[in-house]
């Protein structure tokens, strides 16, 4: 089984999320879904998905975490996602 974390790490050009997501916040995955923008979490849903069943992005160094944006133009949240391994 695996655990799903997200924090934002940064927030690109004007540096205000419309939403109110602020450097540092921090989530869990299925937990805290309700209080993620519902545009970047449609973005990031199958990276999230990927990390749950064992899968990786040949990308990212960390097998483990991947680092995704949302799609707003004027102030992409820039988010950590990562998985934890947990046993059953």
């Amino acid at each position: 089984m695996n655990e799903i974390s997200l924090e934002i790490v940064e927030i690109l050009e004007r540096g205000e999320c419309p939403s109110g997501h602020k450097v540092g916040d921090k989530f869990k995955y299925p937990d805290d879904i309700s209080k993620i923008c519902q545009t970047v979490y449609h973005a990031i849903y199958p990276s999230i998905t990927t990390l749950r069943f064992d899968g990786s992005f040949p990308w990212s160094q960390d097998m483990d975490t991947t680092m995704l944006c949302c799609p707003d133009p004027n102030n992409r949240v820039v988010f950590k996602i990562t998985r934890t391994k947990i046993d059953s």
